[in-house]
């Protein structure tokens, strides 16, 4: 489940304002190759794939309507060359152009425009990643690339910084055990202090574990993602359990006694804030269930042997 502060409302790339022009570096597919920002003649462009590196007025990728950037299907008016969206033109009666003086205009679809919006991407602007995205998915990508700064973990710590960043940080400033895993498999994880951030060894995302007393005989343990933005994709399942430990004169039949969630990981911006127990679902450890740290039997001090499993669920 998603934190409330995500919002459901598509993002938007904001339009400058009416008396500044702004421009975007694009990279526009005319026909792949290596020939970077060469001029490259007509008819090379057809049966290869040639891209280029230009600035375009942002204005123009957006709909003049509604302001949003243009995705396929574009259309255009066949009178005064008007443009809108897909969505918006679906909203004006018989397709007609209110922009036209007298009326007449009337929407029809435009594949030159589509090829020209299909092909124009921009690139991430978040260090470490290199990918390039449609114009009109970049906000969407923004969102949920996984190099998007995250802000620290210990309240009162203004940090924001890459999920490695955040990894380095946590572990130098903050003295916060930090774990890597793989999506998929089972991994074992002593926990004793109140925090720990795992990282996903497939795309460096950031989880936070969080341990809290729960009550005076068991402890309550959670994990959520840590991201810019609490977007929805991709989303995580997350297993945890522990074991019972039984000790050798009171051995049954070989089968320990476990406790166990099964949870639909949420996303946070607000690490810094969760709260073990305020989460909606999380592990609730006995203390029966817990051993001393690191294995040192004449210790006071408990950890929870905790095992932990992340699914990557949608991407």
């Amino acid at each position: 489940m998603e934190e409330a502060d995500g919002s459901a409302k598509k993002a938007r790339l904001e339009l400058p304002n009416g008396h500044v022009k702004q421009e975007v570096g694009v990279h526009l597919a005319v026909g792949g190759g290596d020939d970077g920002g060469a001029i490259v003649p007509a008819e090379a462009g057809y049966g290869s794939r040639v891209e280029l590196a230009v600035k375009i007025d942002m204005s123009v990728l957006h709909c003049p309507l509604c302001t949003l950037p243009f995705k396929p299907p574009v259309f255009q008016c066949n009178k005064g060359g008007h443009l809108g969206c897909g969505g918006c033109v679906a909203l004006l009666p018989g397709g007609q152009c209110r922009t036209c003086e007298d009326g007449n205009g009337f929407f029809h679809p435009c594949p030159a425009l589509d090829a020209i919006v299909s092909s124009t991407k921009i690139a991430c602007p978040h260090a470490g990643c290199q990918t390039y995205v449609p114009y009109h998915e970049a906000a969407d990508h923004q969102s949920a690339c996984p190099h998007a700064p995250c802000a620290c973990t210990e309240t009162g710590c203004g940090f924001v910084g890459a999920p490695h960043a955040l990894a380095g940080h946590l572990a130098d400033l903050h003295s916060v055990p930090v774990r890597t895993v793989q999506y998929g498999r089972a991994s074992q994880v002593p926990v004793s202090g109140p925090r720990q951030l795992l990282v996903g060894e497939e795309d460096g995302r950031a989880f936070l574990l969080t341990v809290g007393a729960l009550g005076a005989a068991a402890a309550a343990v959670s994990v959520v993602c840590i991201r810019q933005s609490a977007a929805t994709q991709p989303r995580f399942s997350c297993k945890m359990w522990v074991n019972l430990v039984q000790p050798a004169a009171g051995a049954n039949s070989g089968r320990a006694d476990m406790v166990l969630v099964d949870i639909q990981m949420r996303s946070t911006t607000r690490p810094g804030a969760v709260v073990a127990v305020n989460e909606l679902t999380f592990l609730a450890v006995p203390r029966m269930y817990m051993v001393p740290v690191a294995g040192d039997a004449a210790s006071m001090e408990l950890e929870v042997p905790l095992n932990i499993r992340i699914d990557k669920i949608s991407r």
